[in-house]
């Protein structure tokens, strides 16, 4: 199998660099596609604008929460699946994952069409804001298909070692959606619906990128639905692994829109620059998640394979990675942020919030980065609950209780510091679960390799 030198045998250093550039250069180009609307609908100098593309954000967090479950589990069922050597179980995942993505998109989007006035008001559109923010919200349910197909499949291709190729479908559907932006927004003065008819078009290339990939060079990943028909079950394992990432997606959702309704006395301002400051923020999140997302398989790989001594270095060596880019970007990001927030919002008011909040959500950055360690190791080794329940502890268990506590106390900036507090503690909290799990699996492993020595003496 094409994943086998890169898993197996290739320095720990050399391997983690190879998973860990194109995810995390891939995560970057998602920042820029997740920028790029608010970046030129900003420049309409229409704060409504910029709040109607932030209020609708939280819906589809959770509606490709669903998808990031089955991409980021089925990476993991398939990594490990390669490295105990079952390639038709392997192949079972990947169908299950493609055919689930397609018909719950299709599914997301007709609900989306149906019952868009309905949802935005509970999202915290204000009467001022809704017909731009349902336009936005229309013109990408169109595309929730592709959407959740390029969000669920391109996990996958890492399970096969076609990193490369999951970052060029990244890079194709964002430059297209670059592209497209200006045009659409400020040339055809389309606005918020150029913004969002670009954002489908681009997931329609991403989309085709990797379905030429699948027919044409995989040898593992497939979409015949014969493998999927013939062990259908798998799919509850593969919801098991990927659980943690959903709940966090869902969560994450229900936490913006409870901070948006808690923003929503100080104005449509104060929504606009906690849209921007997130945005920001994302940088040091996003790079973080990269790394550990795309050295998952890795990790998987040799859990499946029981080569203990290379998961512990693999361990070692990719928290020092993600604590340093951490800290280093939250440095860059606080030196620079009142560039960063101008880049979103011209109106001096909205501009000026956005500053307070995002030094904020900054402060935790040099620890995120062991939160995403901790929780992927978790999924590789096949402890999903555990998972799980560090997602809930950080966007919902601390995360919205610590909203309304904040808020109460310190106004519009203690939204933002009750995202500090719940990274700094789920972040801990993580670390040690995390220890304790593989302090479990190297002690299963000492006892096996006991059992099996007793069973050998008893044989002479």
């Amino acid at each position: 199998m094409r994943n086998e030198e890169l898993f197996k045998e290739r320095p720990v250093w050399n391997a983690i660099l190879t998973l860990a550039i194109p995810s995390v250069l891939s995560i970057l180009v998602m920042l820029l596609y997740n920028m790029a609307d608010m970046f030129f609908v900003g420049l309409l100098h229409d704060h409504v604008q910029v709040a109607a593309v932030s209020v609708v954000g939280p819906i589809f967090s959770l509606v490709t929460a669903a998808a990031t479950m089955v991409g980021v589990g089925g990476c993991a069922a398939i990594a490990k699946a390669a490295g105990a050597r079952e390639v038709d179980h392997a192949k079972t995942c990947a169908s299950l994952c493609g055919w689930f993505c397609i018909l719950f998109g299709t599914a997301a989007a007709l609900i989306l069409l149906g019952y868009a006035n309905s949802l935005l008001p509970v999202l915290g559109a204000t009467p001022e804001m809704m017909k731009h923010s349902a336009t936005y919200l229309r013109v990408l349910a169109i595309g929730t298909p592709f959407m959740l197909f390029g969000t669920g499949f391109a996990p996958l291709l890492r399970a096969d070692g076609a990193v490369k190729i999951g970052f060029l479908g990244n890079l194709a559907g964002t430059i297209l959606n670059l592209l497209l932006d200006p045009v659409l927004i400020l040339g055809f003065g389309m606005g918020v619906t150029g913004a969002a008819a670009a954002t489908v078009l681009g997931n329609m290339l991403s989309s085709s990128i990797y379905l030429w990939y699948v027919f044409r060079k995989s040898g593992i990943l497939t979409l015949h639905p014969h493998f999927a028909l013939r062990e259908p079950q798998a799919l509850l394992h593969i919801f098991a692994l990927g659980l943690p990432n959903a709940v966090s997606g869902v969560l994450s959702g229900f936490a913006s829109t409870f901070s948006n309704r808690l923003l929503n006395p100080y104005g449509t301002e104060a929504l606009a620059a906690m849209g921007a400051a997130g945005k920001v923020t994302m940088l040091i999140t996003l790079v973080q998640m990269g790394v550990c997302m795309g050295v998952q398989p890795l990790m998987a790989y040799n859990y499946g394979a029981n080569d203990l001594s290379r998961l512990k270095e693999i361990l070692q060596k990719l928290a020092l990675l993600t604590v340093f880019l951490g800290a280093a970007s939250t440095v860059i990001c606080c030196l620079i942020r009142k560039s960063l927030i101008r880049v979103f919002l011209r109106e001096e008011t909205a501009a000026t919030m956005g500053e307070q909040l995002v030094i904020w959500l900054l402060l935790a950055g040099p620890l995120l980065g062991l939160y995403y360690l901790s929780s992927n190791f978790l999924q590789a080794s096949g402890s999903a609950a555990t998972a799980t329940l560090v997602s809930i502890l950080r966007q919902g268990a601390i995360l919205i209780p610590s909203l309304y506590v904040l808020s109460a106390w310190q106004g519009f900036t203690g939204i933002a510091a009750a995202h500090t507090v719940a990274d700094v503690l789920a972040s801990i909290m993580a670390l040690v679960l995390c220890l304790r799990r593989f302090r479990r699996v190297v002690a299963k492993k000492a006892f096996d390799e006991i059992k099996y020595a007793e069973a050998a003496m008893e044989e002479q």
